[in-house]
């Protein structure tokens, strides 16, 4: 079997935005980072990707790659669909990393407005999501870089952006699962981000068995677009601890 990396983007980008850790980890580790249904170009899973759907999906994508077990790296939906695959493939996952997400279901109100948001995708098209982003990257953020995140926005069909949607809304509530993690855990969380809070995403580090927690000062909620290096040298000290790369 063949030991590597799994990344898995956040909504509503694609695998592209994995490129920078790609690029810095591939001559070291084998490293997939698939795009989930009906991103990137890759087929869609209809009207709604639920998590599950997305996970079976990505690890499908893996073992293509040559990574029959790995290190999940999952950013905020990227995050969810991470969890559901430790539910659901359980003997393939040596690691996790949880990056600016949650464990937690979405409320009555925050699935009502995914569902709304799916709606308007549907029946407008994506373009005054592209023209008024959410809050992806922190205040400071470069304007090049919100060009680029939202480039790569707009590239995504509104109807899988609808359907990632529509599958958060109906993502189960994961906390309880977190105390039975029996693998590394780091969690990543950021002090600028805006969408979903340090605070949201900081407790989880004491909720597994085995976390730790890595704060990423100013960063907002795409960390690994807006502190790369920083974001990088956090991934290695967990493949490193994980037995993917030498310690250093």
């Amino acid at each position: 079997m063949t030991d590597g990396v799994l990344l898995l983007h956040g909504w509503p980008l694609d695998g592209s935005m994995w490129d920078e850790q790609v690029a810095s980890l591939r001559d070291r580790v084998p490293v997939a980072a698939p795009s989930m249904p009906g991103f990137g170009g890759e087929p869609s899973a209809g009207d709604v990707m639920t998590m599950d759907a997305a996970g079976d999906a990505a690890v499908t994508a893996a073992r293509a790659a040559g990574v029959d077990r790995f290190v999940i790296c999952g950013l905020s939906m990227g995050g969810y669909v991470a969890l559901a695959i430790r539910r659901r493939h359980r003997d393939r996952v040596l690691g996790l990393v949880l990056a600016n997400t949650r464990a937690g279901a979405d409320d009555e109100a925050g699935k009502e407005r995914r569902r709304a948001l799916a709606g308007r995708l549907l029946a407008e098209g994506s373009g005054f999501l592209v023209a008024d982003l959410p809050p992806l990257l922190s205040d400071g953020a470069p304007p090049a870089l919100w060009d680029r995140v939202r480039e790569r926005v707009g590239a995504q069909p509104a109807a899988s952006i609808a359907a990632a949607s529509l599958g958060m809304a109906e993502r189960p509530d994961s906390t309880a699962d977190l105390a039975a993690v029996d693998v590394p855990v780091l969690v990543i969380a950021s002090t600028g981000d805006r969408l979903i809070p340090f605070d949201a995403t900081a407790p989880m580090a004491e909720q597994v068995p085995d976390g730790s927690l890595h704060v990423i000062d100013g960063a907002g909620h795409l960390s690994n677009l807006e502190a790369p290096q920083v974001f990088t040298r956090a991934l290695e000290g967990h493949l490193a601890r994980c037995g993917l790369l030498p310690a250093r």
